[in-house]
């Protein structure tokens, strides 16, 4: 008889959780309990994929009108509700929870609705005050969206905060250059909003590659984005305080000494009105919100773990084998607060090698290798293998790419381009990466994935007969390299 509460404890109720729980209880008939202290489905579905690319939808539907048009078609642009979409999204996002909730349920998971801290290398003590023991405990706590380290950044909002606005502002300004940031500047900037947008490097999308994402940043200024590479915020402050500066005619000092000063002298400095922000380039501008989408960082604090001897990393990430193992032998971790590859995808599959390793006696450690990813940028861009500069770091290759109007928007007289490209190695002839920017590129690189990690050469592409008339034809179709690296 066992000598513990339950065989797997499951610390977080996001989609990699929440597989695990469910597959170890409904496959193997192993007692399992899960705690969660906010709602079940985690970033995905509540405060990420989901939510997002619903507004990637409602966003993309304010150029339809005058595509329409074009085609003959009598319709006139509306305006956008956002309470409305809202109200709907949120029904939405209670019907995903609970269909999490269900297969908890039917699965036999016992759950706790409270958070859940590390007591020992077999318990967990919980926010009720309930102590439960378990033979083995999984830590899928996920991650957070990060503020930078500047005065005043409690001015500005993250991600999570996105869904939870009452209206819509008239602007907005975007801080960061990665997927979350340039995918909200789409979205936003369909909603009707003004959108500007800094990024302190060079170019957006860091470590994507180089010729798909310098496309997408230049159709995402074709768009109307306000997009400002080498530039980052130098000083904000509630653009209240700012004018009240002026008028008084206080000179000097810093933007927090300017917001102490405007205090003492009776101003509220509401910290919900405009926002007025300073950059690095010198230029000064005031928007109705400004959001930070500068990083994410593991949901690890104040867990216990460091007091057990689990390592964790300088941003939190918990420490595990190919297994998903820590230090302590019955303490294991997946997802986004191990920090590897922070896809929810990934994480289901990790949940699933860490039941067939545990429970199945089958050990199995995740391929992260070759994983196909979309960044819902308007248009979309659909990655898979390496870019163009990282494989010709590592041995010679050719570059097929071609890039220009879909038939669907240039008959619409839109400016509208994309691109596709296959990097190929001259050795083998496999093709080690493959990138798409085009509408639906997600859609499109989930396929052309499967050829990649296949391990598919060049003229197995070439084989293929296209299919015509559509973009993706043009993966199959392209004869001759444009360069060799």
């Amino acid at each position: 008889m066992s000598t513990f509460d339950y065989d797997l404890f499951v610390i977080g109720g996001g989609s990699g959780g929440v597989r695990a729980a469910r597959v170890a209880a409904g496959e193997t008939g192993a007692k399992v309990a899960l705690a969660e202290e906010d709602r079940y489905g985690g970033t995905c579905v509540i405060r990420g994929c989901v939510p997002k690319k619903l507004m990637v939808f409602a966003s993309e539907y304010s150029g339809v009108p005058g595509e329409a048009q074009a085609y003959g078609w009598e319709m006139q642009k509306g305006s956008f509700n956002w309470r409305s979409f809202k109200e709907r999204l949120n029904t939405e996002l209670d019907r995903l929870e609970q269909v999490y909730r269900n297969l908890l349920a039917g699965s036999g998971v016992q759950t706790f609705d409270a958070r859940a801290r590390l007591s020992g290398p077999h318990e967990v003590t919980l926010s009720t005050g309930e102590v439960k023991s378990a033979k083995h405990i999984l830590v899928a706590t996920g991650g957070h969206p990060v503020r930078p380290d500047l005065p005043n950044a409690h001015l500005g909002i993250v991600s999570d905060d996105i869904f939870h606005m009452e209206a819509l502002p008239k602007s907005i300004l975007i801080v960061g250059g990665g997927y979350i940031a340039c995918e909200f500047a789409g979205i936003l900037n369909g909603l009707g909003v003004e959108v500007t947008q800094y990024y302190r490097g060079a170019q957006v999308l860091r470590g994507f590659d180089d010729e798909a994402r310098g496309l997408v940043a230049e159709q995402m200024r074709e768009r109307g984005i306000n997009l400002k590479v080498g530039t980052n915020i130098l000083e904000m402050a509630p653009a209240s305080a700012r004018d009240a500066d002026r008028e008084t005619g206080a000179m000097g000092g810093t933007a927090q000494e300017r917001v102490e000063l405007s205090k003492m002298q009776g101003d509220a400095s509401d910290p919900s009105g405009p926002i007025w922000v300073k950059s690095t380039s010198g230029s000064e501008g005031v928007f109705d919100v400004v959001l930070f989408a500068t990083g994410r960082d593991p949901n690890s604090k104040d867990m216990g773990l460091e007091d057990l001897g689990v390592g964790v990393g300088r941003r939190g990430e918990i420490e595990v084998d190919e297994y998903s193992q820590t230090k302590v032998p019955s303490i294991y971790a997946i997802g986004d607060v191990t920090n590897r590859v922070n896809l929810t995808p990934v994480a289901i599959r990790e949940g699933m090698a860490f039941v067939e390793t545990v429970f199945k006696g089958n050990p199995t450690a995740v391929d992260h290798d070759l994983i196909p990813s979309a960044i819902f940028t308007q248009p979309e861009m659909g990655t898979v293998g390496l870019s163009e500069e990282a494989a010709r770091e590592m041995e010679p290759v050719e570059v097929y790419c071609t890039s220009f109007r879909p038939m669907q928007t240039a008959f619409a007289g839109k400016t509208d381009r994309v691109l596709m490209k296959l990097i190929v190695s001259k050795a083998t002839r496999m093709v080690l990466g493959c990138h798409i920017v085009a509408p639906n590129a997600g859609e499109m690189i989930q396929l052309a994935g499967i050829a990649v990690k296949m391990g598919a050469t060049k003229e197995d592409f070439d084989r293929t007969v296209a299919v015509h008339p559509t973009m993706s034809e043009e993966i199959v179709t392209m004869r001759s390299p444009v360069r060799t690296a």
